[in-house]
């Protein structure tokens, strides 16, 4: 697993996030982790295709994703993650990846996403715990946002 897989990830999360939440994060610690899904828990899963073949899995708190869902509405509280607020976060991981794979063809790799698969379960159906390159971006006022990467 390269360390570079994970920048234009990393890149244009921040870009995106300022967009439509209009927050900067920074950065947490890089690492490699076992990706395991608990409770209480969003998680937007992106496939890659091409040059690039593996998955980005985007994980957040519940009470994370509601705030996020709140500033990408412009301030207006969000109080249950109802199907609005469901689609919100999964076009966030959507915005996220579309963008990382125009900078991953900018540097000459590439890649295909495929559409979100939003997963909000411990439980969640075919996927076995696997390592990841990971790295938190941490949204003042809101909270942490994970970035996996998990590429073959």
């Amino acid at each position: 697993m390269k360390a570079e897989y994970i920048n234009p990830f990393l890149e244009s999360a921040r870009i995106v996030i300022e967009q439509v939440a209009n927050i900067r994060p920074s950065t947490g610690q890089l690492g490699i982790k076992d990706v395991k899904f608990v409770e209480k828990y969003i998680w937007i899963q992106i496939g890659m295709t091409g040059q690039m073949q593996g998955d980005v899995v985007f994980g957040l708190h519940e009470e994370v994703a509601l705030k996020m869902v709140s500033a990408m509405m412009g301030g207006f509280v969000i109080t249950e993650l109802d199907e609005m607020s469901k689609s919100a976060i999964s076009e966030l991981g959507n915005m996220i990846s579309g963008n990382a794979s125009t900078l991953l063809f900018n540097q000459g790799v590439k890649v295909d996403i495929t559409p979100p698969k939003l997963l909000h379960s411990a439980n969640s159906a075919g996927f076995l715990p696997k390592k990841a390159l990971t790295i938190p971006l941490i949204m003042e006022g809101i909270g942490e946002l994970d970035i996996q990467v998990l590429m073959m």
